[in-house]
Order: structure tokens, then sequence, then C-alpha cells
């Protein structure tokens, strides 16, 4: 039998960076008491992230150390309805962690705003090209949300993490030497960008012979020692190479450690429980109020822990998982095109050319994101009426880090193991580099999450079902990109370049992104969105929803910018308006 706790003000499910958010905020209303239950270990940059052991490519890449254990919390997947779906046995196309601080300990730190023509996506492809335009089959919509609404809570997200870059558009102006298609911001990054690499250098060059801008890119990664918005100290990036799937000992990577923890711990209003799975948010006899969450701790015990508000703050599909599992909005049917909560799952379709330079470019020397892109080719940048498709990305050479077990490249034909294959990696280690293309999925009617009938977890509840493919509009906007990569690449003066085209359908195998988004999308209308743009749940009106499960579609970038400008945004809006009249801010 569950053991009944006292009831706080607010609990957060899930510790990582939108809970952090969240609790920093919440928790200056000195009344208010504020509680995380986090799945995961607690992890501090001291000890856990220094650099005597984190930087251990086997242990954290190869054998992932810091991410969520398949034998006890997975998902099903298959392409279709008409296939039987299958639990993931091995993490693969996507990372979740496990872990206070959550993927934003092991994130890159590569940083984008998304455009304005983004948050009007249906209304835009609409007006400029007609409705005929978008397939029957499309479930692409409008967020309920602007730019321009959101441009503050991108900006207190930016100086919160200290990001590293260069503006393109101050107040409508275009800045030389920046993102020249970015939407306007009030004021520069905080910090100037990263020193440059070599092989960013060769891009740049190549890019503009080929007739693009290229800028350098937004980074997470602090370029010089910077005190944030919460008087946090953040130290300057060494470009060590191990920031992708590491912790960062140098205080230079923005996460939930480096930028709001140190504040947060102070406060004797906000406790954190690790090791806490909760397992349903419990909800009242009407089924339009939450009354708290359950959980299971490390020992196997069950605890009742009430709540006057529940925000959930977990990975993109462990939010769906648990609204389905509680029973928070109508469950999505694709066949009846009825429900909500599963409807618009989207991903992220990725391509690449690598190339091969002709002198050492010591691939060593990086940090997460240390790059130049180039965005003539987004959502909203060119003209998409002669190409058939909708959606778009960018394109960029990053400098990572060359980790050796991992990191390598080698020209078309090398074998595939054997003297081979060791001869074309000792030749070609310091001389190769890839250019990535990074481009937007959109929702369709067949793309969703659901409980799956068959497969369970070890407490009986149903695992998560996730059902998706790549579409045609996919595949034709990545060809297209990857064109232009070549175009790139072509003006670089190379040896050899390798195009990887993305080909056939999505696997979960290989890794991609951990760039899920949906399930669980915002909008204005009831009908098509489980949550209201202030990601409030339309049918019970004290939980929240946050993180890119709220996504209608998955754009041309990496969705973190946005999840943090959303966090600011709900939570301004729980501070200053729902706690102060609990109850719906937006009428159906």
């Amino acid at each position: 039998m569950a053991t009944r706790l006292k009831e706080v003000d607010v609990v957060l499910v899930g510790f990582g960076l939108t809970a952090s958010i969240l609790a920093q905020e919440l928790t200056e209303d000195r009344a208010l008491q504020v509680l995380a239950l986090e799945r995961g270990p607690w992890r501090d940059t001291v000890p856990d992230f220094s650099t005597a052991w984190i930087q251990d490519e086997l242990k954290y890449a190869v054998r992932k150390q810091m991410f969520e254990d398949p034998e006890r919390e997975t998902l099903t997947f298959r392409n279709s309805m008409d296939q039987r779906a299958l639990p993931m046995r091995h993490l693969g196309s996507f990372l979740p962690a496990a872990g206070v601080g959550g993927a934003a300990v092991h994130w890159n730190g590569q940083y984008w705003r998304y455009q304005p023509v983004d948050f009007m996506l249906r209304s835009h492809v609409e007006q400029r090209y007609g409705k005929q335009f978008i397939p029957a089959d499309m479930t692409i919509q409008d967020w309920g949300v602007t730019y321009e609404q959101l441009e503050p809570c991108y900006d207190r997200f930016e100086y919160m993490l200290g990001i590293s870059g260069k503006a393109g558009n101050l107040q409508g102006t275009v800045q030389q030497g920046g993102n020249p298609f970015e939407g306007p911001r009030r004021r520069d990054f905080p910090n100037p960008p990263l020193k440059r690499s070599y092989p960013t250098v060769l891009f740049d060059k190549g890019a503009r012979a080929a007739g693009y801008e290229p800028f350098p890119c937004a980074a997470a990664n602090t370029s010089r020692p910077y005190k944030n918005i919460y008087g946090v100290q953040m130290g300057e990036c060494t470009y060590c190479g191990y920031c992708e799937w590491f912790g960062c000992g140098n205080y230079s990577k923005a996460s939930p450690q480096t930028t709001i923890l140190p504040a947060l711990r102070r406060k004797s209003n906000f406790e954190c429980r690790t090791h806490c799975n909760v397992t349903r948010v419990n909800l009242d006899s009407t089924g339009r109020r939450a009354t708290g969450v359950m959980y299971v701790d490390a020992q196997g015990r069950e605890f009742e822990q009430p709540a006057q508000l529940v925000i959930l703050c977990a990975y993109a599909q462990h939010n769906v998982r648990l609204m389905l599992l509680s029973g928070i909005g109508k469950p999505y049917d694709p066949v009846a095109n009825t429900g909500v909560v599963g409807r618009n799952y989207a991903y992220q379709i990725m391509s690449s050319v690598d190339v091969f330079f002709k002198e050492i470019i010591n691939p060593f020397m990086g940090a997460g994101a240390l790059g130049q892109g180039i965005n003539e080719f987004n959502t909203g940048n060119f003209d998409h009426g002669p190409h058939g498709f909708i959606g778009g990305g960018y394109i960029a050479l990053w400098t990572t880090g060359g980790r050796p077990i991992l990191q390598h490249y080698l020209p078309e034909g090398t074998p595939k193991w054997g003297a081979g294959w060791k001869k074309a990696l000792a030749e070609n280690y310091l001389k190769a580099s890839s250019i990535q293309c990074h481009g937007s999925v959109m929702s369709y009617r067949s793309n969703y999450l659901d409980l799956d009938p068959t497969w369970k977890d070890a407490y009986g509840n149903p695992l998560l079902r996730l059902t998706f493919d790549y579409q045609k509009n996919e595949h034709a906007m990545s060809d297209f990109l990857t064109d232009k990569a070549v175009s790139i690449a072509k003006a670089m003066d190379l040896r050899s370049y390798h195009a990887k085209q993305r080909k056939g359908h999505y696997s979960i195998v290989p890794y991609q992104t951990t760039h899920n988004t949906g399930g669980a999308a915002m909008g204005s209308d009831p009908s098509n969105s489980a949550v209201n743009p202030y990601l409030q749940s339309w049918d019970v009106s004290n939980v929240f929803v946050m993180g890119s499960s709220v996504f209608p579609q998955n754009g041309g970038y990496n969705p973190t910018g946005t999840v943090g400008a959303l966090a600011y945004w709900a939570v301004d809006a729980i501070r200053n308006r729902y706690l102060k009249s609990p109850g719906p801010l937006m009428q159906a």
C-alpha cells in the first residue's frame, strides 16, 4: 500500500533543464514549497564530471553510462501501423538521460532560436503556397504563440546559459558576421563567438565561394569567464573535445549544474528526491484536477505525493506516456483521427558530406558547438514552390573533438574492417571532418505515440509505442539540403568528399539526434492540441507540460533554445496569472 506524504505546492516530474528553470523561478516566492522528483541519481560538476574520469569515451559514449537503461525503461517501435512493435533493447537513434540535469548534461550546446515563420507554419504555407501545397495526411499547425511573444524569453534563456555567438539581426537591422536570417533580437549574445578551428575556416571560405553567408554558430560553451543572471560563475571553454555525451568538468558548458543548481540549492523551499520513478499523476473524481503523483523509490516502495500543481518536466516521450497512463487528455486515434495525446510526433532527418582535407586539421581540438554554418535553406528563407516540399534545415561544419573510438571519417570505398580499414583510418584521422545537414520533419497522421497493448514495464504499466517513418516530403527536403552541402564541399579545395544521403525507412538502431518532439502538441484549439499556448493541459488545469513534447512539428534547428524559451514563457504565466487565480489560463 502506498505511503501518503505531506502535500507540497508544486511537484516537478523530472529534474533536468526545464525543471531547474521552473524550480529557480517558482521558489522566488518563498511561500511556495517546490519538490522535484528525479528517476536517476544526483550528479554535480564535482565530483561526477571531474576531467580525471569523465573524459572516458568507452564508458560514456560507447557504453552509455549516463543514459537511460533500456533494460529497465524502454519503448516499443514500428515504422507503420501494419507492423508489430518490438521493444528497443539497446539505445540507438536517441539517448534519453537519467539523472539530475537530464539531457542538458550530455548535450553539445548547439543553440538556435526558431524563426518567426516556424511558429506560424501552417498559416505561412497556406498563405504563400496555398492550402493544396500541404499533403492531406500532414498535420502541421500553428503553435498558438509567436516569435515576438517568445523573444524576451529567448533573451533571458541565453543570458542564463551564457551563450557565445554573434547577433545577425538586432532589432530588425541585419548585422555583418552573424546569422542574417534569424528573427530580430533585442541585444547581442552575452559572450562573443568561440575561437575558430581550422576546419571551420575552410568551410567558411568554401561557403562564401559557393555564394552563401556563413556565420559562427551560437554555442552554450562559454568563450570567456561569465557570471549569469542567477549570479553563477562559469569558466572559459578549454576546447577539450568532450562535450557530446559527457558532463563538463570545466564549468563552461551550460547545464543545470553550471548555471542554476548552485543558486537553487541554497533555497530552503526547494527539495529534490532522486531515484524516484513517477508512475502516474493522480486525478480527483471529476478527472479535471490533479491531486498529486504516485512514485516508486529505489527500494520498490510506493508513495503518494500530494501537490497543488503538477508540472511534467521529463523527456518528451516520457511526458506523453505519463499523460496517457494518467488519463490526462484524450488519447490520439490515427484511424478515427480523433484525440490529441500522442498526436503530432516528429523527429529530425540528418545527412552529411564527409570532407577530406589536403593538410592536417587537428580534429581533437574542439567544443560541442564550435561550428560555422549557413541558414539560407531553413523553412522560411527560400522559395519552396519549385521544389514541392515543406521545411528545411541548416548546414554546418562542427568541430566537436576527434574522439578516437567513434569519431572517424573514411573515404568512400574503404573496407569495413581489417588492414585496409586500419590503413585508411590512420591516413585520414588528422585530415577529415564532416558537413552536417540538420533537417526538419513535419507531423503526419500516421506518426504518433500510444500505449503498447502487449509489452509492459516492471510495474505492470504498458510501454510507450512509437510509430514513425520518414515521408516523401522529408526525403525530398533532405536530398535538397545534401546537394547544397555538396556544393560547399566542391568549393573547399579538398582531396575528396563523400556525400551520405538519408535513404529508406527510419531506423531506431543508429544514433542520429535526441531531438524527439510532439505527442503533447501546444496550440489555441483543443481539438488538435493537448496543451494551450501556456503549456497548460486543456483538460486538467493544474497540470503543465514542458519540453519538446509540446512542439506541433519539428523545425530545422536543435530544439533546446525553444524548449528553454517556452519554459520561461510558461513559468511567467504560472507565477503572474495561474497562482493568483488557479484555473484555465485560456478558454477552449
